[in-house]
């Protein structure tokens, strides 16, 4: 395989980090590697399995020199150097929402529509993560059953908001244990600002992810609707979505239902999943193993566990819980998937 020049825009984030051990792992061909971060780091040196690397700035000059360029640096930055990037023929990899529901920009999860990658005019999306981690379970049984409606609850680790939102969760706890002292009647006393979350979230879940859409759904769910049917290019399914963050580090749960067109048992399902690609079964109540975010954390595959038969929808209905790691399989590792399909 030829090798490729990556470079990757938001390196010092979460989810950059989590791109260079990517690379690493799945062994991708790495010509040379940049890594550009915000201007107050930029001349510092960090260490990568591909040994000691200087912070860059961006410019022209790197995408020039550059086959692949993995975006993780939200959506303004995204928007600003797209043209020039594409201008020095140089493929994104966005792992924003700016461009997921244009139409000439294909929004790719490789083991689903990876056909869909070669039509690009020089922009890939990666989905949300949400969206990725349901997508890993959801497609094999689309293939098979026939997907009609999906409702599906999240419980959405800090990590989603990145390592500011883990520090958050961290430094809260810190605070309320400390406010507490054994007396956690106190916890609701005096409840802890946050940051970037729009409450407490130590000791608490918040039913709120992103902006409230006129239709009462926030944007983070919404999403999910709109980007399931157009990674599984069907806009028939009927989707709806409640995404909650909750006190975890890393690592998504959602609880999902599904109707099918055909019948569905627990016992099908869990003979496709357990072959599926990405996906770990880990369904056997009797013995306490199910799908948890401190399994999935770290995790390529997602876990799917509690499959059981839908009490409302019957022989064409399931219900089921999936936790992944939205940092790898959620972002940055759909991003290094994608590229993957560029190597030939």
């Amino acid at each position: 395989m030829n090798s490729k020049n990556i470079v990757i825009v938001g390196a010092t984030g979460a989810v950059g980090h989590e791109m260079i051990s990517c690379l690493h792992q799945l062994h991708f061909p790495v010509g040379k590697l940049r890594l550009i971060a915000s201007e107050k780091s930029v001349g510092k040196m960090i260490e990568t399995p591909f040994g000691g690397l200087p912070l860059e700035t961006l410019s022209e000059e790197i995408f020039e020199e550059s086959d692949i360029a993995l975006f993780s640096a939200g959506n303004d930055v995204s928007k600003m150097w797209r043209e020039k990037v594409i201008q020095k023929n140089c493929l994104m990899i966005d792992n924003s929402s700016a461009f997921r529901y244009e139409n000439d920009v294909p929004l790719v999860i490789p083991e689903i529509n990876s056909k869909f990658a070669k039509h690009h005019s020089g922009v890939i999306s990666n989905p949300n993560c949400t969206t990725a981690i349901a997508a890993m379970v959801l497609w094999p049984l689309h293939q098979k059953f026939g997907l009609k409606k999906i409702l599906m609850s999240t419980y959405q680790a800090t990590s989603g908001a990145g390592a500011k939102g883990m520090q958050e969760l961290i430094d809260q706890t810190k605070t309320v244990l400390d406010h507490c002292k054994g007396d956690f009647e106190k916890i609701q006393e005096n409840p802890v600002q946050g940051r970037y979350f729009s409450h407490q979230i130590a000791f608490n879940i918040i039913p709120h992810i992103d902006s409230f859409q006129e239709n009462g759904y926030t944007k983070e769910e919404m999403k999910v609707a709109w980007e399931l049917c157009k990674i599984f290019g069907d806009e028939s399914l009927k989707i709806s979505c409640t995404a909650v963050r909750i006190p975890t580090l890393r690592a998504h749960s959602e609880s999902i239902v599904i109707e099918t067109e055909h019948q569905i048992d627990p016992n099908s399902a869990r003979k496709i999943l357990e072959k599926t690609p990405g996906v770990v079964l880990r369904d056997d109540p009797k013995q306490n193993i199910y799908p948890m975010p401190i399994h999935a954390s770290g995790k390529h595959d997602v876990e799917v566990g509690r499959i059981r038969q839908n009490l409302i929808f019957g022989d064409h209905g399931l219900e089921f819980f999936i936790s992944g790691d939205q940092l790898l399989r959620g972002a940055a590792l759909n991003a290094v998937k994608i590229a993957e399909l560029f190597l030939k």
